[in-house]
């Protein structure tokens, strides 16, 4: 009895390890993949994919500005998110933990959720995809915002339930890509119909998969020792 426990104990050692490497592969990974969506836009063409399809607004100056604001800036705050959860960081290299903390909310709380804000309201797909992404930018600032005040508080369990539901809306951009990709070969809807979906669908399951992870996580018990 005392070998089986022993090797459960260390069988589940080995899967938390192999369980934080694969995210933060993923992290990486999924980082790599949306600098490969958006370096081709900083060639400053605009016969370029997503562009192709926002023709009559392009004129717009406000709105160009927030377009390159904004996949400029969301690509620093997905790569550091991915460190941001890191618990090696976090345990042993505490001040990098709130250089790269500090470094995530100046730039979603100043740039990258403004500049998708202003975004929202000229987004493809009518009204309904229009009130998608106005919600899902406002949260997106909300929980950055109420994550880095209760940092302030020392109330570590609702900072870092607020930094997962943060981070969670930063992966949208990965989701909305993903559901783009997959709906025309499982669903028979095509065109403004699959985009308000995927509009909702980019960032909804992700928020549930937050709460989720807020539920099982006891990461933050440990977490106190660095603030």
């Amino acid at each position: 009895m005392f070998i089986f426990a022993l090797a459960m104990k260390a069988f589940h050692l080995y899967f938390k390890k192999l369980f934080k490497y694969t995210l933060l592969t993923l992290g990486l990974f999924f980082t790599f993949l949306m600098f490969k969506i958006v370096y081709p836009y900083f060639s400053f063409r605009y016969d370029i994919d997503f562009l192709l399809t926002k023709q009559t607004i392009l004129h717009n100056a406000i709105w160009r500005i927030a377009f390159y604001t904004h996949i400029s800036s969301s690509l620093f705050v997905l790569l550091l998110g991915v460190f941001q959860f890191n618990e090696s960081i976090i345990k042993n290299y505490s001040n990098l933990h709130r250089i790269i903390g500090k470094s995530y909310i100046i730039l979603v709380l100043f740039i990258s959720a403004p500049s998708g804000l202003i975004m929202a309201f000229y987004a493809n797909g009518g009204i309904w995809a229009k009130t998608s992404f106005v919600i899902v930018s406002v949260l997106w600032w909300y929980f950055s915002f109420i994550a880095y005040r209760y940092a302030l508080k020392r109330d570590i369990k609702s900072h870092l339930s607020n930094m997962y539901r943060s981070y969670a809306l930063t992966l949208s951009a990965i989701t909305l890509r993903t559901y783009i990709l997959l709906l025309p070969f499982i669903s028979n809807l095509h065109g403004k119909d699959m985009y308000v979906v995927v509009s909702w669908l980019s960032w909804v399951p992700n928020l549930i998969i937050a709460e989720f992870l807020i539920k099982k996580t006891k990461m933050y018990k440990e977490l106190y020792i660095i603030y």
